[in-house]
């Protein structure tokens, strides 16, 4: 089953349902564009059951009313659902909503209301990625495969001295372990998590740097997955993968206010706000 990163969309349900027991009023114009809110909305309706498989959509004229918008913002919601196979057009119907299918794209959900909680959800999403991924590379992976992840490791380094973030190395990094694990469907997952994943990753790196401690931390143990995977010992790496994200995770709750209020922080919440992925 293929997942169409295309159509591929976050939905923000936090802040974009409408109440479930009356209409909406107007919605916050400070939160996205407002055909952004207004698909945000149907979209959580729809995934909790308040509009059933094959029920009818309110007509354009109910929505408009409902969410105080214009036509036009309601039929870019209605196509936006219709591009990811949520509803559908019928004769006589109108606008219904479709049956879930393996044509479905996938979303992630990610609360926006706490920036730090966002950031350690990905990386609680890659500790068991990231752990059997390497276990498999140290299994499988060839000669060429070790010297690029040997490579990758080098080109953080080389990233920092030239006073980079380090942040694409840094996925370079991971990407390379992915392929090494042979295994299509680690490398695909990590493609639809690239956007998500980089965000967290500069978090985390943001933070790192601002602490001589954690960025030898952060070296070092990136160099002990590069050496199982070498070794071939595949509990060495998955040990180390896990590892690696629970200090992460821990780093990321050591960071104090002033970091959230800096470039770091802003990422973690751009991070939240991500709308999808190219």
């Amino acid at each position: 089953m293929s997942i169409n990163m295309k159509n591929t969309q976050l939905s923000k349900t936090a802040s974009l349902s409408a109440p479930r027991t009356g209409p909406p009023g107007p919605l916050d114009s400070a939160k996205g564009t407002l055909a952004d809110r207004v698909t945000g909305a149907l979209y959580e309706q729809i995934r909790q059951g308040d509009f059933a498989p094959g029920a009818r959509m309110p007509s354009e004229n109910e929505l408009t009313e409902r969410f105080q918008v214009s036509r036009t913002v309601i039929r870019e919601a209605i196509s936006r659902l219709k591009s990811e196979g949520l509803v559908g057009s019928r004769r006589g119907s109108g606008t219904v909503v479709l049956a879930p299918n393996n044509a479905t794209p996938f979303r992630l959900d990610i609360d926006v209301q706490d920036s730090i909680q966002a950031v350690l959800r990905v990386i609680e999403l890659r500790r068991g990625v990231e752990g059997e991924m390497a276990a498999l590379a140290a299994q499988r992976r060839t000669k060429a495969e070790n010297q690029r992840i040997q490579q990758a490791l080098k080109s953080i380094d080389k990233a920092v001295v030239e006073g980079k973030d380090g942040v694409e190395e840094d996925f370079a990094f991971h990407a390379a372990i992915s392929e090494a694990a042979h295994n299509p469907l680690y490398t695909s997952l990590l493609q639809f998590l690239s956007q998500f994943l980089q965000a967290a990753i500069r978090v985390a790196r943001i933070n790192e740097a601002r602490r001589e401690d954690f960025s030898q931390q952060v070296r070092n143990e990136h160099a002990v997955i590069a050496q199982a995977i070498a070794d071939g010992d595949a509990d060495a790496a998955r040990a180390a993968a896990l590892r690696h994200m629970e200090n992460s995770a821990q780093r990321i709750q050591a960071a104090d206010t002033a970091f959230w209020a800096s470039e770091g922080g802003k990422a973690a919440r751009r991070l939240a706000q991500t709308k999808g992925l190219k």
